[in-house]
Protein backbone atom coordinates (compact mmCIF):
# COMPACT_ATOMS: atom_id res chain seq x y z
CA UNK A 1 0.00 0.00 0.00
CA UNK A 2 1.05 3.76 -0.95
CA UNK A 3 1.02 6.12 2.02
CA UNK A 4 2.24 10.24 1.88
CA UNK A 5 4.21 11.92 4.49
CA UNK A 6 3.88 15.76 4.79
CA UNK A 7 6.05 18.21 5.65
CA UNK A 8 6.52 22.20 5.56
CA UNK A 9 8.70 24.85 4.87
CA UNK A 10 8.17 28.44 6.41
CA UNK A 11 8.93 30.74 2.86
CA UNK A 12 8.22 34.64 2.68
CA UNK A 13 4.58 33.57 0.84
CA UNK A 14 3.53 31.03 3.63
CA UNK A 15 4.15 27.72 4.80
CA UNK A 16 4.82 25.52 1.91
CA UNK A 17 3.23 21.97 2.61
CA UNK A 18 4.95 19.07 0.64
CA UNK A 19 3.08 15.88 0.21
CA UNK A 20 5.72 12.95 -0.57
CA UNK A 21 4.95 9.18 -1.40
CA UNK A 22 7.96 6.56 -1.40
CA UNK A 23 8.00 7.91 -5.61
CA UNK A 24 8.66 11.79 -5.41
CA UNK A 25 6.37 14.75 -4.36
CA UNK A 26 2.94 14.51 -5.35
CA UNK A 27 1.46 17.73 -4.39
CA UNK A 28 2.46 21.15 -2.59
CA UNK A 29 0.45 23.59 -1.15
CA UNK A 30 1.29 27.32 -0.23
CA UNK A 31 -0.83 27.44 2.59
CA UNK A 32 -0.02 24.09 5.65
CA UNK A 33 -3.06 23.55 6.99
CA UNK A 34 -4.76 20.53 8.88
CA UNK A 35 -7.39 21.02 5.66
CA UNK A 36 -4.87 20.96 3.11
CA UNK A 37 -3.76 17.28 4.55
CA UNK A 38 -7.05 16.10 5.18
CA UNK A 39 -7.97 16.86 1.10
CA UNK A 40 -4.79 15.71 -0.13
CA UNK A 41 -5.15 12.45 1.82
CA UNK A 42 -8.91 12.70 0.60
CA UNK A 43 -7.52 12.94 -3.62
CA UNK A 44 -4.50 10.48 -2.78
CA UNK A 45 -6.63 7.36 -0.90
CA UNK A 46 -4.07 6.71 0.82
CA UNK A 47 -3.18 7.24 4.30
CA UNK A 48 -0.53 9.48 5.63
CA UNK A 49 2.12 8.44 7.62
CA UNK A 50 5.04 10.56 9.85
CA UNK A 51 8.16 10.02 7.69
CA UNK A 52 10.50 13.23 8.40
CA UNK A 53 13.42 11.28 6.44
CA UNK A 54 10.90 10.74 3.34
CA UNK A 55 10.45 14.52 3.37
CA UNK A 56 13.42 16.25 3.76
CA UNK A 57 14.97 16.59 0.22
CA UNK A 58 12.32 18.03 -0.41
CA UNK A 59 11.50 20.37 2.27
CA UNK A 60 15.76 20.73 1.95
CA UNK A 61 14.76 22.28 -1.74
CA UNK A 62 12.36 24.48 -1.25
CA UNK A 63 14.16 26.33 1.61
CA UNK A 64 16.72 26.66 -0.56
CA UNK A 65 14.98 27.91 -3.35
CA UNK A 66 13.21 30.17 -1.32
CA UNK A 67 16.19 31.27 0.07
CA UNK A 68 17.60 32.06 -3.45
CA UNK A 69 19.92 29.03 -3.34
CA UNK A 70 18.55 26.90 -5.76
CA UNK A 71 17.80 26.96 -9.32
CA UNK A 72 16.67 23.97 -10.42
CA UNK A 73 14.82 20.83 -8.37
CA UNK A 74 16.12 17.87 -8.56
CA UNK A 75 13.34 15.75 -6.07
CA UNK A 76 11.66 13.06 -7.78
CA UNK A 77 8.13 13.96 -8.64
CA UNK A 78 5.36 12.09 -8.41
CA UNK A 79 2.73 12.48 -11.66
CA UNK A 80 -0.05 10.38 -9.97
CA UNK A 81 -2.97 13.16 -9.66
CA UNK A 82 -2.51 14.69 -12.89
CA UNK A 83 -4.43 13.57 -16.07
CA UNK A 84 -2.34 12.20 -18.65
CA UNK A 85 -2.97 15.94 -20.68
CA UNK A 86 -1.91 17.26 -17.62
CA UNK A 87 1.31 15.57 -17.50
CA UNK A 88 1.92 16.49 -21.03
CA UNK A 89 1.50 20.41 -20.36
CA UNK A 90 3.18 20.06 -17.06
CA UNK A 91 6.08 17.87 -17.54
CA UNK A 92 7.14 19.94 -20.76
CA UNK A 93 6.75 22.96 -19.07
CA UNK A 94 9.36 21.19 -16.61
CA UNK A 95 11.59 20.32 -18.58
CA UNK A 96 11.83 23.13 -20.75
CA UNK A 97 11.32 26.20 -18.77
CA UNK A 98 14.15 26.83 -16.29
CA UNK A 99 14.87 29.18 -13.50
CA UNK A 100 14.40 33.14 -14.20
CA UNK A 101 12.37 32.67 -17.80
CA UNK A 102 9.13 32.53 -18.56
CA UNK A 103 6.53 31.44 -21.68
CA UNK A 104 3.44 32.85 -22.84
CA UNK A 105 0.14 30.12 -22.42
CA UNK A 106 -0.34 29.89 -26.42
CA UNK A 107 3.66 29.30 -26.44
CA UNK A 108 3.35 26.30 -23.88
CA UNK A 109 0.25 25.20 -25.81
CA UNK A 110 2.23 24.53 -29.01
CA UNK A 111 5.48 23.62 -27.23
CA UNK A 112 3.34 20.96 -25.46
CA UNK A 113 2.01 18.84 -28.38
CA UNK A 114 -1.23 19.06 -26.60
CA UNK A 115 -3.64 20.28 -29.14
CA UNK A 116 -4.60 22.29 -26.33
CA UNK A 117 -5.63 26.00 -26.79
CA UNK A 118 -3.89 28.63 -24.42
CA UNK A 119 -7.16 29.55 -22.50
CA UNK A 120 -7.12 25.44 -21.47
CA UNK A 121 -3.39 25.68 -20.99
CA UNK A 122 -4.29 28.24 -17.79
CA UNK A 123 -7.02 26.19 -16.82
CA UNK A 124 -4.10 23.31 -16.16
CA UNK A 125 -1.94 25.44 -14.56
CA UNK A 126 -4.37 26.08 -12.28
CA UNK A 127 -4.56 22.95 -11.30
CA UNK A 128 -1.27 21.92 -11.04
CA UNK A 129 -1.01 20.09 -7.63
CA UNK A 130 3.36 20.64 -7.94
CA UNK A 131 3.39 23.85 -7.93
CA UNK A 132 7.12 26.17 -7.59
CA UNK A 133 8.66 22.85 -8.05
CA UNK A 134 6.60 22.40 -11.45
CA UNK A 135 6.95 25.96 -12.34
CA UNK A 136 3.76 26.83 -13.29
CA UNK A 137 4.50 30.74 -12.12
CA UNK A 138 6.75 30.84 -15.31
CA UNK A 139 3.65 30.81 -17.61
CA UNK A 140 2.73 34.04 -18.51
CA UNK A 141 -0.17 35.83 -20.56
CA UNK A 142 0.96 37.58 -23.81
CA UNK A 143 0.13 41.12 -22.19
CA UNK A 144 0.86 40.68 -18.70
CA UNK A 145 1.47 38.06 -15.91
CA UNK A 146 -1.46 36.21 -16.21
CA UNK A 147 -3.42 34.45 -13.26
CA UNK A 148 -2.06 32.55 -10.41
CA UNK A 149 -3.95 30.40 -8.55
CA UNK A 150 -1.33 29.65 -5.61
CA UNK A 151 -0.90 31.64 -2.53
CA UNK A 152 -1.80 35.38 -2.78
CA UNK A 153 -2.71 34.61 -6.50
CA UNK A 154 -0.92 37.02 -8.87
CA UNK A 155 0.80 38.34 -5.88
CA UNK A 156 2.38 35.41 -5.15
CA UNK A 157 3.50 34.72 -9.27
CA UNK A 158 4.83 37.88 -8.70
CA UNK A 159 7.36 37.26 -5.62
CA UNK A 160 8.37 34.10 -7.44
CA UNK A 161 9.45 35.65 -10.91
CA UNK A 162 10.74 38.67 -8.83
CA UNK A 163 12.98 35.90 -6.96
CA UNK A 164 14.32 34.10 -10.09
CA UNK A 165 15.44 37.39 -11.58
CA UNK A 166 12.71 38.03 -14.42
CA UNK A 167 11.03 41.06 -13.13
CA UNK A 168 12.54 43.27 -11.18
CA UNK A 169 12.50 44.15 -7.31
CA UNK A 170 10.20 46.81 -6.35
CA UNK A 171 11.03 49.17 -3.21
CA UNK A 172 9.15 47.31 -0.62
CA UNK A 173 10.52 43.91 -2.12
CA UNK A 174 12.29 41.43 0.52
CA UNK A 175 13.67 37.78 0.23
Amino acid sequence: MVDVAFGSVPTPLGDVLAAVTPDGVVATVFQDSDAARRRLLGRLGVPGVDDPARTAHALDELAAYFAGELREFTVPIDWRLMSTMQRRVLGALYETVPYGRVTTYGDLAGSSGSGVPARAIGSIMGSNPVPIIVPCHRVVAGNGLGGFSGGDGVDSKRWLLTLEGYLPPTLDWEL
